[in-house]
């Protein structure tokens, strides 16, 4: 099935239709499906993601976790705020006046290990819903076009 669906977009000459519109019904649809089995765990996925980057990266640097996340300092500062208010993280001092670091609590990490099963669970009812080979297939393509745009993005910039 995925071969029949490569090769009718590939006898599509031209996109139709708007690539953001796409990409956005899809995120949405694909959101609702891991918010409601990651849900049980009482994360959102944003939340989920976010206390994951702060298990593995911490403690770091809120500018690192926000790079290594693709989301800007504001964003990164504002989804903190409930995650801190939950005990699940925290904001301290850093190693000079200025700088501050980011670590999940003890129960920030029950939480995220709680949340981690539900999403296992969410990632294979996805791909068994949608077949592992268009999953593979899917995250090759994104990985492609993310590459694609940064390296656009920092010749533009640069």
């Amino acid at each position: 099935m995925v071969k029949a669906l490569t090769s009718t977009a590939a006898m599509q000459a031209t996109p139709r239709g708007c690539t953001n519109l796409k990409l956005r019904q899809l995120t949405r649809r694909v959101s609702q499906h891991y918010d409601r089995i990651v849900g049980a765990a009482g994360l959102k996925t944003t939340q989920y993601s976010l206390l994951s980057y702060v298990t593995r990266l911490g403690p770091a640097r809120p500018g690192d976790i926000a790079d290594a996340m693709e989301m800007d300092a504001s964003t990164l500062t504002r989804n903190l705020q409930p995650m801190i208010a939950h005990g699940w993280i925290e904001v301290g001092p850093g190693p000079d006046g200025r700088s501050r670091w980011v670590t999940a609590t003890p129960a920030g990490r029950a939480k995220h290990a709680e949340a981690q099963r539900e999403w296992k669970r969410a990632q294979l009812a996805l791909n068994a819903r949608l077949g592992e080979a268009r999953v593979v297939a899917l995250h090759a393509l994104l990985d492609e076009c993310l590459a694609t745009i940064n390296e656009t993005e920092e010749a533009v910039d640069g």
